[in-house]
Formats: structure tokens, sequence, C-alpha cells
């Protein structure tokens, strides 16, 4: 499940809020789970999601390098290149 979760921090352009909350729904998952909670439990797993995704945008938002930004075309085709490599 987490392995599809992806580095958001350096891109250009920046990671768009649904890739922050799209993150922090993968992580809520892995750790409570689940994917679909019950619905008793659903209210705790979207305040976990909304609070993480602040947290998220909040470090990334903070978060300085000197490293120009990733391209993201060429990190998917990078991404591409292992995979084939990886189920060859």
């Amino acid at each position: 499940m987490c392995r599809n979760i992806r580095q958001l921090f350096n891109f250009e352009p920046p990671a768009t809020d649904d890739e922050v909350r799209n993150a922090a729904l993968q992580f809520v998952r892995k750790v409570s789970g689940s994917s679909k909670p019950s619905m008793r439990n659903e209210a705790a797993f979207n305040r976990a999601v909304d609070a993480i995704a602040a947290t998220v945008r909040d470090l990334i938002d903070s978060m300085e390098t000197t490293q120009p930004p990733k391209n993201r075309e060429e990190e998917a085709a990078k991404a591409r290149a292992r995979t084939l490599i990886r189920f060859a």
C-alpha cells in the first residue's frame, strides 16, 4: 500500500493539495489496516487524513533545498524504466 506514496518535495510545479491528501490517505490506510473504514470509524479516519495532510503540506512548504526542482515527467519516466527492469 505505502509504495504508492510518492516524493512530493522539490518538484516543479509544486505538489498539489490533492497529491498531498492522496499521500496522507495512503498512509492512514496503511497504519489503520483498512482501505475503507467502517461507518463507526469513518470520522476518526477522515480526521487523521486531514491532520496528516495539513502536517505534510506544512512540512513541504517549510523545507528548503539548494538542489534544482525535479521534473515530474522525467521522474515518471525513470520510475517506468525501473518497473520494466523489475518485472521483466
